[in-house]
């Protein structure tokens, strides 16, 4: 489908989005009930979110709110199983580190910009990685799940890795949320509306528990960089069976991400890629030698128990994990010439 003019939308409104930039919600959401019959909702928690998205029937899903929602929702599609069939539309809301994910995939930042290729952008397919315990990676992942000065890091095009995103203080239990108590909004409520309930956001205990761990997984500020000087992980690394890494040699650290679609795509390391979706390894060494990298399509790493970041997301402790890539697994709204 090359637009959504005319055709329904069913409008996710994510809670972080709506108590920290209530003004870019609302202009987000003037524009898509300006151009298509959209139904508004606000999710009151995770078992209502998920019930919402099963009962869209024919509406087209659209996520306003930050990396963490667009990833809840494919995520939500995907254990699904109807991801493939689902095109998924983003309006970005939210610092830019939480919306680093969302950026690097296409989608504009600006949300008139976000909103308009909504309704008039084209969709485009996408790869994306799997693991054997049914996640998913839409941008990349990385070994260790720390961050380097607690930002975003960015490498060329198409090879980028997002760093912690901190999530927003949540609101207290007087935040004006909006919505009515099935947690939907139809175009017309006032954007001042307030829920007749009041009881604590279900968020709050989990941002700050994410917050926690973020704070104990990224390297120690203030400590002469002594986790910074480290030697590293001792981790097993295979591409497609060819061992990249072994226990014997630390790493510093480790990046998957889907190969760009450029039409351009580097060989496999047996020499070929027969046409297939690859993933890109790099794996870096403590001693600042030159980096591996490779192209597969499987990748695993093993070793004592490590964590990893799949996007936004902490994983792990775990001992070995298996990445997959699947190409095309899902589609994204993006502007035509973006």
């Amino acid at each position: 489908m090359d637009s959504v003019r005319g055709h329904p939308l069913l409008v996710v409104i994510d809670p972080v989005a709506r108590s920290t930039d209530g003004e870019s919600v609302r202009i987000a959401k003037d524009v898509l009930c300006a151009g298509a019959g959209a139904k508004i909702c606000l999710p009151e928690g995770p078992e209502e979110f998920a019930r919402i998205l099963a009962r869209r029937g024919q509406r087209r899903p659209v996520v306003i709110g930050d990396d963490r929602a667009l990833l809840r929702v494919v995520g939500l599609l995907h254990k699904e199983r109807e991801l493939a069939g689902v095109p998924v539309s983003m309006v970005p809301v939210g610092a830019p580190a939480a919306v680093a994910l969302s950026r690097t995939l296409g989608v504009p930042t600006d949300t008139v910009a976000a909103a308009r290729a909504v309704l008039d952008g084209g969709e485009r397919a996408m790869d994306l990685l799997t693991d054997d315990s049914d996640g998913i990676v839409l941008g990349g992942l990385r070994i260790p799940c720390g961050t380097d000065g607690g930002g975003a890091r960015h490498g060329r095009p198409g090879a980028f890795v997002p760093g912690a995103a901190a999530p927003a203080d949540p609101p207290g239990p007087g935040a004006a949320r909006g919505g009515t108590a099935d947690g939907r909004w139809e175009c017309a409520r006032p954007s001042g509306a307030r829920s007749p309930q009041g009881h604590r956001p279900w968020w709050g205990p989990a941002a700050r528990t994410a917050r926690t761990a973020l704070s104990l997984l990224a390297p120690a500020a203030g400590l002469g960089g002594r986790r910074a000087r480290e030697p590293g992980q001792r981790l097993r690394i295979e591409a497609d069976g060819v061992l990249l890494a072994d226990l014997d040699r630390p790493v510093r650290g480790v990046s998957v991400v889907p190969a760009p679609q450029d039409g351009a795509r580097a060989g496999r390391i047996d020499g070929s890629d027969g046409g297939r979706a690859l993933a890109e390894v790099v794996v870096h060494w403590p001693d600042e030698g030159r980096p591996v990298r490779a192209r597969a399509r499987a990748v695993t790493v093993s070793g004592t128990d490590f964590h990893y970041r799949a996007d936004a997301v902490v994983g792990g402790p775990v001992r070995t994990r298996t990445w997959t890539v699947q190409p095309g697994a899902w589609r994204l709204q993006l502007p035509r010439n973006g």
